[in-house]
């Protein structure tokens, strides 16, 4: 007899561990663009758990189907984004809940026309609490030390 594993998605504790900021960008060629990013909160780099928080985060990549980085082609993660109203909620295979992102209307508004954002997800902590200066200061030096993964998300 044989026997098919699957890989059991993000549990909930992990889920729960998550920051998440949404911006308005421009792509290479101009066009607006959409974008995600998705690290884990220190807070939870003091849990009990013995699996570190990077392995953390690439098994949630993982769990996308993989995602690349700086030096890889944008992989397609297919269609993990479910808009309600203004709301954009982020699914991942196999989790029993779903990741509201903070968005404004004008950011879901763009989701919802172009149908796509670009998802990172970064290997080092951050605050939820990080201001727009941090933040860029976390993107700058995480893309420089490629401590990014990117994927493009679709919506439903």
């Amino acid at each position: 007899m044989s026997t098919i594993h699957t890989s059991a998605g993000p549990d909930l504790r992990l889920l729960v561990s998550l920051s998440a900021w949404t911006w308005r960008g421009t792509g290479p060629d101009g066009r607006e663009l959409a974008h995600i990013l998705i690290a884990h909160s220190p807070a939870s780099t003091l849990s009990a758990s013995t699996e570190a928080p990077e392995a953390r985060m690439r098994r949630l990549a993982d769990s996308l189907g993989g995602l690349g980085g700086a030096g890889d082609v944008v992989r397609d993660v297919g269609r993990c984004l479910h808009i309600v109203g203004h709301h954009v909620f982020l699914h991942f295979p196999g989790a029993s809940r779903r990741v509201r992102l903070p968005s404004r209307p004008d950011w879901a508004a763009l989701v919802a026309s172009t149908g796509t954002a670009v998802l990172s997800l970064g290997l080092e902590p951050l605050s939820q609490s990080a201001d727009a200066s941090q933040l860029d200061t976390y993107l700058n030096l995480a893309s420089a030390t490629d401590r990014l993964l990117f994927g493009l998300a679709r919506s439903r």
